[in-house]
């Protein structure tokens, strides 16, 4: 099946994995993308931690933003180097990059610089802090620009806590990408509808913003800061988290709480709660909240997560376990819907990654393929882009491609 962005053709001048997932999105869907790194590579090659230690093992923060594209190097800071690059924008419909604005300006591939040469081109900055106002020149990762500045970390930190809340790894630059992909396909909608091309800026902290639009509207308006979770004194008792006898969690989501009260109090084997006048409807269990949490508590913390799924199974309200990472790989509605397909890397061994949360026409989205190698393609590239081999040599023997 052809892919929605099948003909796009991107270029990448972007590192780390807020702007470079959304290339990686755009590939699965169907689009060539060429990924320009610098001779030394995007740095989020040499990161090094407890996730990526094992190098004999596919690397997730090179995979993840990285897979299906070809790998060119070229030195943008040499004029042949820059020249070869707008040789290969004249003819693409993307641009994508995380550059800050004074670097784009230095190397000349700003917006105006390269629309100059096509001006159907499709400019996107991925930035952290937005492309205007008084940090617009500044860097930002996104547990700083989105996680920090835009409210998640206060959220989510407990009053008197003894630590701050901890970002997951590229939590919101996840987000962002998503939200990039999303807004190439509007403007390419656009280009489609009037010829024109345009500039689409998508940044970190408007990211988590959005993510925040409640608590940030009530703020906004005068309201205040909408109450933390606490789970002892939940609203809804059964819009709630409760501890199992190992050790585990399930998290209860029905808001329609009257709907479900009788119903849940019978599967969890307390019949006499749904007959108890303190939590006879929605309102007397706010009123008793309290009170309810803690028989709640009693009775989830009286048997095993698994014996809970078994006794929950046929529940028609909405629940789930707090999944550790190998459960949800093994979920069947995973395997069932084509979430975490297989791909081949270039030693020869398949591993798993997460599809982008995209399917079109009931088809599963699947990787284009691994992660490419540092500049694996460059001379590849360079012939397609009409370079002889003796000015491919030249530039190579200049260091222009490393």
């Amino acid at each position: 099946m052809t892919g929605p962005f099948e003909g796009v053709r991107v270029i990448e001048v972007a590192s780390w994995t807020f702007v470079p997932a959304a290339g990686a999105i755009m590939a699965d869907l169907g689009a060539e993308v060429i990924k320009v790194e610098p001779p030394a590579g995007d740095p989020q090659r040499a990161l090094l931690n407890a996730i990526n230690a094992d190098k004999s093992l596919p690397d997730p923060f090179v995979q993840v933003p990285n897979r299906g594209k070809r790998s060119i190097t070229l030195d943008l800071s040499h004029e042949a180097g820059l020249t070869t690059l707008r040789r290969l924008v004249s003819g693409a419909d993307v641009f994508l990059t995380s550059y800050l604005p004074k670097v784009r300006a230095k190397l000349g591939i700003d917006a105006a610089d390269l629309r100059a040469d096509n001006e159907r081109l499709i400019y996107v900055r991925g930035s952290g802090w937005g492309s205007a106002g008084p940090m617009a020149d500044a860097g930002g990762f996104d547990a700083a620009a989105a996680w920090s500045a835009a409210g998640i970390q206060h959220k989510l930190t407990a009053p008197g806590g003894a630590a701050p809340a901890a970002q997951p790894a590229a939590f919101f630059d996840l987000q962002g990408s998503s939200a990039i992909a999303g807004a190439v396909a509007m403007a390419l909608f656009r280009r489609e509808r009037t010829g024109v091309g345009g500039v689409v800026d998508v940044s970190l902290l408007n990211t988590g913003m959005w993510t925040m639009s409640p608590d940030l509207a009530a703020s906004a308006a005068g309201i205040g800061e909408l109450p933390r979770t606490d789970r002892t004194a939940a609203p809804n008792p059964i819009v709630n988290s409760y501890r199992t006898s190992d050790d585990r969690w399930l998290n209860l989501v029905c808001l329609q709480s009257d709907r479900f009260w009788s119903e849940l109090c019978e599967l969890i084997g307390r019949p006499d709660l749904a007959d108890d006048p303190r939590f006879g409807d929605a309102v007397a269990r706010y009123v008793n909240r309290a009170a309810c949490i803690a028989e709640l508590d009693a009775t989830f913390g009286s048997r095993t997560l698994a014996e809970w799924r078994d006794l929950l199974a046929g529940f028609s309200g909405v629940w789930s376990a707090a999944a550790t990472f190998d459960e949800v790989c093994d979920h069947p509605q995973v395997a069932s819907n084509g979430y975490l397909p297989t791909v081949t890397g270039l030693d020869g061994n398949a591993f798993r990654l997460v599809a982008p949360p995209y399917q079109f026409d009931g088809k599963p989205t699947t990787p284009a393929g691994p992660a490419p190698e540092l500049g694996q393609h460059t001379e590849e590239i360079l012939l397609e882009s009409g370079l002889e081999w003796d000015q491919i040599s030249s530039l190579r023997d200049d260091g222009i491609l490393g």
